[in-house]
């Protein structure tokens, strides 16, 4: 059989098993899957299906995007936003409202991001401020420091 252009996710799986020291047959039946074909997953001959991606990375212990990702299923930016908006809907420290309305600030300033002009400098800041420290445009200091008085 020829290979599926999945032998990155192949040697990841791998690495990723071995450095949680599992054997092969541990990992398969932790994942619920056939100890040949994780074999045949693991050395590129396999593509498998989100859901078995899924049983993999939990078994693993890792996230399901990361290996969405590796398998060409899902970009890296896609998985940076699904992790950031699965980190504010995990946090026990705010109330469901305030995760709702800062999921909805996060989709804004997307959006806003999206329709911009790709710059390495934004717009608010002057063209002579160092890099890195932006300056406010009413005392010149660093945004980050309250002015002197």
């Amino acid at each position: 059989m020829a290979s599926l252009n999945v032998g990155n996710l192949g040697e990841y799986l791998r690495e990723q098993r071995r450095t949680a020291q599992l054997s092969l047959r541990q990992l398969a039946d932790a994942a619920g899957v056939s100890n040949p074909y994780l074999s045949q997953i693991e050395r590129g001959l396999r593509k498998p299906s989100a859901e078995i991606l899924q049983q993999l990375a939990k078994a693993l212990r890792i996230s399901a995007e990361t290996l969405y990702v590796q398998a060409g299923i899902l970009d890296e930016r896609e998985r940076e936003e699904l992790e950031t908006r699965a980190v504010i809907l995990a946090d026990p420290s705010i109330n469901e409202r305030q995760k709702q309305v800062l999921l909805q600030i996060y989709e804004s300033f997307r959006k806003e991001n999206a329709t911009d002009v790709p710059s390495d400098v934004p717009s608010d800041v002057p063209s002579d401020a160092p890099a890195g420290r932006p300056r406010t445009a009413d005392d010149g200091s660093d945004a980050g420091t309250p002015p002197s008085q």
